[in-house]
């Protein structure tokens, strides 16, 4: 008997349906991208039930004919294909034959439309892939979708949306503000259970990602624009000041769609690099425009992941013009690279072989001697003599020393730098605080470098050589970089071990928390922590990662992971990273008051094994250095 056999229609589109629509929030997406192909100037959005029970998409565009209408439904209909090479070059939202198929496969559909040139609409009905009616209708201009029992007909998926209405209106949320930051000219409503969540007029971009995502992110907007033969980049940056751990003002849209890029991503974050702290992420909203031949959307079914045929080129293009909006605020040393001025040097060989330089003449002073009183300059800087250390007791006068910042530098680039001369020693209460500012002159790697004599200056300092030269180094935030490190390391080697606890500690989280902690359990466990989940948002845990502190609350521990998890998307990688921070952070707390020369010392040479000696994992710096230049103008003063 033969077992190869076509699907039958309906269970087709149910599962086409798995690819397109996996949630309300891609119902949303799909309806609203639709408005906008279809010219509209107003789109209004409402769900109930976070968006389970409906979801109502009107627009003002152009509405369709009673056969458009019906055959919209229709699985591989479109109004933009006629042949493959249409595919890949789409000025709209892309091949879209599987969306309304898709939808209308898990849920009941009802479309009102009408066109402008007739006098009456018509209202179209299909319920679980299946066509029900079709009436003339009196309606306003343009179209009107009605998708009531999202996955009624499919159990198995229902269940994974159910008792979720926070997360489901999260993410409506998220997709409704993407199609609006992207057409800033068209006027935009959101209602959730009818009671309005965001009423958005015709603006321009600036003015719409300030509707969009608030008003504290207008005086943090930096231009960005570039135009070249391969790509436009215009848009927004935010200010290094402004990034955030938890950040999640970060935007790409290409040919006025949004998308995804880790590779763009990096690139952006590599431009900020020595501005803002390890782990922080700057606030972005970059629009890309590209020829449409140049870029391929339809990569993945709800289209958030494109593939540039260009990329790499790209990436440059948009890393250097971040940069150079960086520079332009004052963040970034910039170097000028037009041709005005510049010298013009002859190619060699263009005037048939002749020699496009001459040496210059020179001539010798036979009769020069530098320790005649008529050669000595008095005005002249001492010879540089390099430092060999520390012979002089320490006073409280140091305390407050000028020396130079080691800073300017990106936290994994395993380099020491030196800058302008500044206040390094201060109080331990204001070390949470960066004391530093990024003026770089000089680098060094450290591969080679090794530290040598160390004296306790006391307050939580020591002062030491470090490759030859003296440097001023914060004990307690040498001491959270071996920690990091350490723990991060015990951690990506496998599973954290669990200590378990005496006494469960019981927490209630809130329901979203819960909800968010719950998704994640496999990785809490990886990081060592035994939990049990009781529901209704009280959970008991019963087992503690061995390698954290016993002091470390356990409450605020898991509080700051799951706020650092930002829309239950953060990696793994990212979540163990976290946990070595704060625990290296708490581990290292009031470390370094009472601590011996010899302790010191071990503790330097084991910084100096880590594999970036000169920040903590906060991006603050471990070190300063003071030069023989500062020691000088201190011993010459008057």
């Amino acid at each position: 008997m033969d077992k190869i056999r076509l699907l039958p229609e309906i269970v087709a589109n149910q599962i086409a349906a798995g690819e397109v629509v996996n949630a309300p929030s891609n119902v949303v997406k799909e309806m609203m991208e639709n408005s906008i192909d279809a010219g509209a100037r107003s789109v209004r959005v409402n769900f109930r039930n976070g968006g389970k029970d409906l979801i109502q998409i009107v627009d003002d565009g152009v509405g369709m004919s009673a056969i458009d209408a019906r055959m919209a439904f229709d699985r591989h209909a479109t109004s933009k294909i006629r042949s493959i090479e249409d595919v890949y070059q789409l000025h709209t939202f892309g091949f879209r034959g599987e969306a309304l198929a898709s939808i209308a496969a898990v849920a009941e559909v009802e479309l009102r439309t009408r066109r402008e040139e007739d006098e009456l609409g018509t209202i179209t009905e299909i319920a679980g892939g299946e066509f029900r009616s079709q009436t003339p209708v009196s309606c306003s201009k343009g179209s009107q979708f009605m998708v009531r029992n999202l996955f009624y007909n499919v159990p198995s998926r229902r269940k994974f949306i159910d008792g979720d209405n926070s997360r489901l209106a999260s993410q409506i949320k998220s997709e409704f503000q993407r199609v609006a930051l992207c057409n800033p000219e068209v006027e935009f409503e959101l209602r959730q259970n009818d009671a309005p969540l965001y009423m958005l007029q015709p603006t321009n971009r600036r003015g719409r990602i300030v509707d969009v995502v608030g008003k504290h992110i207008r005086q943090n907007l930096l231009d960005v624009e570039v135009d070249t033969s391969v790509v436009r980049i215009e848009g927004f940056v935010g200010r290094p000041a402004a990034a955030k751990r938890r950040n999640n003002e970060q935007y790409l849209f290409v040919n006025g769609r949004y998308f995804y890029s880790q590779a763009m991503q990096r690139a952006i974050v590599r431009a900020y690099e020595k501005l803002i702290p390890e782990g922080c992420m700057p606030s972005y909203f970059i629009y890309i425009t590209v020829d449409p031949d140049r870029v391929d959307v339809n990569v993945h079914p709800q289209k958030t992941t494109v593939k540039f045929a260009d990329t790499d080129v790209i990436l440059e293009i948009l890393q250097a013009a971040v940069r150079e909006t960086l520079a332009k605020t004052g963040a970034v040393p910039m170097m000028d690279f037009s041709a005005e001025g510049a010298v013009d040097i002859p190619v060699y060989g263009r005037d048939g072989g002749s020699r496009s330089y001459r040496e210059p003449r020179t001539a010798t002073n036979v009769s020069y001697n530098p320790f005649l009183e008529e050669y000595i300059d008095p005005t002249a800087p001492m010879p540089d003599v390099p430092f060999t250390g520390f012979d002089v007791p320490y006073d409280g006068a140091m305390k407050r020393a000028e020396v130079s910042v080691v800073k300017d530098v990106a936290p994994q680039s395993g380099v020491m730098a030196s800058g302008s001369v500044m206040e390094f020693i201060d109080d331990e209460a204001e070390d949470e605080e960066s004391l530093f500012d990024i003026v770089s002159s000089s680098m060094q790697s450290v591969e080679e470098l090794t530290f040598g004599e160390c004296m306790v200056l006391g307050e939580g300092y020591a002062v030491a050589t470090y490759g030859g030269r003296g440097v001023v180094v914060a004990l307690r935030r040498a001491k959270e970089r071996i920690l990091y490190e350490e723990i991060l390391s015990t951690i990506v080697k496998g599973s954290v071990p669990t200590q378990r606890m005496f006494f469960a500690e019981e927490l209630t989280l809130a329901k979203d928390e819960y909800a968010l902690m719950e998704e994640h359990a496999t990785e809490f466990a990886a990081l060592g922590f035994e939990v049990e989940y009781r529901g209704e948002g009280h959970i008991s845990v019963i087992g503690r990662p061995a390698i954290l502190d016993v002091a470390t609350p356990l409450d605020e521990l898991l509080y700051e992971m799951l706020h650092g998890i930002e829309d239950g998307t953060m990696p793994l990688e990212r979540e163990r990273e976290r946990l070595a921070e704060l625990m290296a952070r708490r581990g290292s707390w009031g470390y370094g008051r009472g601590v011996k020369s010899a302790e010191a010392l071990e503790l330097l040479h084991r910084l100096a094994k880590c594999s970036n000696p000169s920040f903590a994992p906060s991006g603050a710096p471990i070190m300063a250095e003071l030069t023989t230049e500062e020691i000088r103008a201190k011993l010459t003063k008057n």
